[in-house]
């Protein structure tokens, strides 16, 4: 059974300041280069039929880490112990070309797994009814869309069960059917000892498929433990950063997109999504949240109604509501007078993912009539699982579940 040992690894590339330095380095001229290190003493054993999860954000070093181990790059220093045979699916693609047709680069892939030509075509018949891809098996790759490539891929590197599999990111390229059938497969090769290696920002993934979880930030391990507890602090990270983001970027003024519209007799002034009385950026679905919305009058106003609306990241609507409707809209406001609105949601049970929050400002129940000001995705928001049992959809609503047998007579 296939084994994994990662001692004291560390990668950096050289990066040249001036376009004529590596030249000068060939010629004897001295040092020109200066060190971009991007793994910083990674240590971690996996055991043989064991699941690992590797989070982080772009850019942690997680790619990097996983071309280590496969070979498709050395580390700087530091040692790999492998155990058992690999089968990776990293890059889209990866030692696909483009010119040569699926079946010609199944048998090239093949190689690289390091299966036989012999029994690959035994199993060719089996690749390609897993791919699904019909006809385009023998039409050149550079045809393919990028979830073909990834159709094909998957079904080489896992036509013969390793004694290692390492997953990156690919599979998020793929239709929801394809990563339906792809986790199936990883969860039989699981089932009969394969050990994994899994790279994912899918929360629910990570907690379905892994035993362990290992967090990586700036080329560090920083967390190494269930994948509950690895993914609770994630998701404080993650949280931090974006106030920190979101911070500098109002300080910078950078170009954020945004749509705003309305007469401009009173305008928002900030946006802020609350939990515990923190400003933060990703919450775990059933948390009680506070989205406060500030602002001034511009111009005296007649009546100021504050709305809401959550929308998921396809733009969908999700939930809307405003103070008009809740008996709450202020009447008679001076010029340059503030005033605060709190919208509270005591467990917001949202689905994982994606979110965004755009908010209004107009007279009575719509922004039709009199629209002030129209803000829309002022704050973007992340949702994770929480403890509650694991749902689809873009809201995880409160049920009782029961299921009993009914004896025959």
């Amino acid at each position: 059974m296939g084994h994994l040992r990662i001692k004291n690894v560390s990668k950096a590339y050289k990066r040249y300041p001036r376009k004529m330095g590596r030249m000068a380095e060939w010629m004897g001229l001295g040092k020109k280069h200066e060190l971009k290190w991007v793994l910083h003493d990674v240590s971690f054993d996996v055991a043989p039929g064991e699941a690992i999860g590797i989070i982080g954000i772009n850019g942690a070093g997680k790619s990097t880490l996983l071309k280590i181990i496969t070979g498709t790059a050395r580390p700087t220093s530091g040692v790999v112990e492998i155990g058992g045979r690999i089968a990776a699916l990293l890059e889209l693609g990866l030692g696909f070309n483009p010119d040569f047709t699926g079946r010609q680069n199944v048998y090239m892939a093949a190689q690289l797994h390091g299966i036989g030509s012999h029994e690959i075509a035994a199993k060719m018949q089996q690749i390609e009814d897993f791919a699904e891809i019909g006809d385009y098996i023998d039409q050149p790759v550079r045809t393919y869309s990028s979830g073909m490539q990834v159709r094909l891929a998957f079904s080489v590197a896992t036509a013969t069960r390793p004694e290692i599999l390492i997953v990156d990111e690919a599979l998020s390229v793929g239709d929801t059917y394809f990563q339906h059938k792809s986790f199936d497969r990883i969860r039989q090769f699981r089932e009969q000892g394969t050990t994994l290696l899994f790279v994912s920002h899918s929360p629910s993934a990570v907690k379905t498929l892994c035993d362990r979880a290992i967090l990586i930030d700036q080329g560090k391990v920083v967390r190494d433990d269930v994948p509950e507890t690895v993914l609770d602090y994630y998701n404080a990270m993650i949280a931090k950063r974006e106030i920190d983001y979101k911070i500098s970027q109002e300080e910078q003024l950078t170009g954020r997109t945004e749509t705003r519209s309305g007469s401009g007799d009173a305008k928002i002034d900030k946006v802020e999504l609350l939990v515990d009385g923190k400003l933060v950026r990703a919450i775990s679905s059933g948390d009680r949240v506070i989205v406060q919305v500030s602002g001034m009058t511009l111009r005296p106003i007649e009546e100021l109604t504050v709305g809401l609306l959550i929308r998921d990241r396809l733009g969908n609507d999700v939930f809307g509501t405003n103070t008009f409707h809740h008996g709450k809209s202020c009447r008679g406001l001076l010029e340059r007078e503030s005033f605060v609105a709190q919208f509270c949601f005591p467990s917001l049970r949202l689905g994982s993912g994606s979110f965004s929050i755009t908010v209004a400002l107009h007279s009575r129940d719509a922004h039709v009539a009199a629209n002030y000001d129209w803000w829309d995705r002022a704050v973007v928001f992340q949702v994770m699982p929480s403890d509650f049992p694991s749902s689809i959809g873009v809201c995880d609503l409160v049920v009782d579940v029961g299921l009993q047998t009914l004896t025959m007579t």
